[in-house]
């Protein structure tokens, strides 16, 4: 992790509030409850990357999902500088995060591993 200053980790703390809250206040269902996992703020507060995860979802489910999260990015924005006093809400850019995926993956592995080592005792 970047060396990041203390008003942009509260900045991006304070995202990934209010960002879940304003996909809540939405009429559609597709990114009612999606689950913001971390929000990574670039200096200035311009541009933001927004990441959620994606586990629960195929190829085709993602795809209306970017583009439903592209088109309420308007909505999100107006909720957010309405909950805040900001002059101006960062772009958000949504991305999927594949950490949980991966270290389901590793966690499999190291299991994987553990068994072998054991059997390897026993013979």
């Amino acid at each position: 992790m970047k060396n990041k200053s203390v008003n942009l980790q509260r900045t991006e703390s304070l995202l990934e509030e209010l960002i879940p809250e304003a996909l809540s206040s939405l009429n559609d269902h597709r990114i009612v409850s999606l689950t913001i996992t971390e929000v990574d703020c670039k200096n200035g507060k311009y541009d933001a990357k927004v990441y959620f995860d994606a586990s629960d979802f195929d190829n085709a489910e993602l795809k209306e999902i970017r583009a439903a999260l592209r088109k309420a990015n308007g909505a999100i924005k107006s909720y957010i500088l309405g909950a805040t006093s900001w002059y101006k809400c960062p772009d958000f850019t949504f991305l999927v995060d594949n950490m949980l995926e991966k270290r389901t993956r590793m966690d499999d592995l190291f299991s994987q591993i553990s068994k072998s080592k054991k059997n390897e005792e026993e013979d």
